[in-house]
């Protein structure tokens, strides 16, 4: 259930909103990926910071969809 939220959240570069190690927060999901031990995590940003983040996935609970908040991601420009 939850990858499918965070599926559709990606697609249509919606923000939701988390319970990440039991602290509310604003959620900018980029993409869904496996770390080094095999367990699921996401990248995004936290709360409108200006860097990609990785989640682990076990640690998001309360999932909340908001639809009303589109974003765009950041692509960082190397000179």
């Amino acid at each position: 259930m939850k990858t499918e939220i965070f599926s559709k959240a990606i697609l249509n570069r919606n923000r939701i909103q988390i319970l990440y190690e039991y602290e509310e927060k604003v959620f900018e999901p980029y993409y869904l990926s496996l770390d080094s031990n095999g367990e699921k995590v996401v990248f995004g940003r936290l709360n409108h910071s200006h860097e990609v983040k990785m989640i682990e996935y076990k640690k998001i609970m309360n999932i909340k969809v908001l639809d009303y908040s589109h974003f765009s991601p950041i692509i960082p420009i190397l000179n």
